[in-house]
């Protein structure tokens, strides 16, 4: 079981204007080294202090490098600052390399939004988390996966089978998280939570660690208290590449953050 919180392991230190410190978690790590759903959460909330908006909206990052666990550098570079939104350029450099950038665009999220239509998002199916299957901490391939350990990510049964059957051959994930200590999901823990599950392909087939390239995530609402619903769906796979999509809601059924990215796979 964790002893930390989500808010802990990705906390920064501002040291000057636009630049901060954090220290990446070797638990929150996937063969070793840090998910970027969790790096992309430091980044934003270095943004939330810089910026003249306080919830990151938008983000689009490209990983560039994957970082090894340890302190690193978060740079900020407001890029404009307008009456509703801002935007930012936000960097995670580590041992004076960087690792990632990111485009974002700050706002502030609405505790109650207006949802005017919906028919356009797939079907939430909502379960009861306690009768899921927890994510073991490793992969059908091997690679270890320490940060299962830290969150409560719980498959449903049928989703389960992928890990105790083999593929179904649907390239979707369905099921529950819950951050450590059932800590309440904010605007900044939704950006990790659309890079949480485990990777969609493994219900297509068995592979290694399948880095992401680039993600892009939106966060549309801030969630009731509780653990958030997750649908995790892998769409083309294709010259050792492979776009998935990821939906997120909370225990009511309201969409709060969604992402789409395109991560390197190589099948067996």
């Amino acid at each position: 079981m964790s002893t930390t919180t989500f808010a802990a392991v990705s906390a920064v230190k501002q040291r000057s204007e636009h630049a901060f410190d954090v220290d990446l978690s070797p638990q929150w790590t996937i063969g070793g080294r840090p998910s970027g759903g969790y790096l992309l959460a430091a980044i934003a909330r270095a943004a939330g202090v810089v910026g003249s908006h306080p919830d990151v909206l938008a983000a689009s990052a490209h990983y560039l490098r994957s970082p090894e666990p340890g302190p690193a550098e978060v740079e900020i570079e407001p890029l404009r600052a307008g009456r509703g939104t801002s935007q930012a350029r936000g960097r995670l450099v580590k041992d004076g390399v960087s690792c990632v950038e990111a485009l974002l665009t700050l706002g502030t999220v609405p505790e109650d939004g207006r949802v005017r239509w919906a028919d356009g998002l797939p079907d939430p199916r909502l379960t009861d988390p306690a009768g899921g299957v927890r994510v073991p901490g490793g992969t059908p391939g091997g690679v270890t996966a320490a940060i299962f350990d830290e969150i409560e990510a719980r498959l449903d049964p049928d989703s389960a089978r992928t890990f105790l059957e083999g593929p179904r051959g649907l390239g979707e994930l369905r099921g529950w998280l819950s951050l450590p200590g059932d800590e309440p999901f904010d605007p900044v823990s939704l950006l990790f939570a659309v890079d949480s599950f485990p990777p969609a392909t493994f219900d297509i087939a068995p592979s290694g660690w399948v880095p992401t390239l680039e993600l892009t995530a939106y966060v549309r609402a801030r969630p009731a208290p509780g653990p958030v619903r997750v649908l995790h769906r892998a769409q083309l796979i294709a010259d050792d590449r492979v776009d998935e999509s990821c939906f997120v809601w909370d225990r009511t059924g309201r969409l709060v953050a969604q992402s789409t990215q395109l991560a390197g796979i190589r099948l067996s």
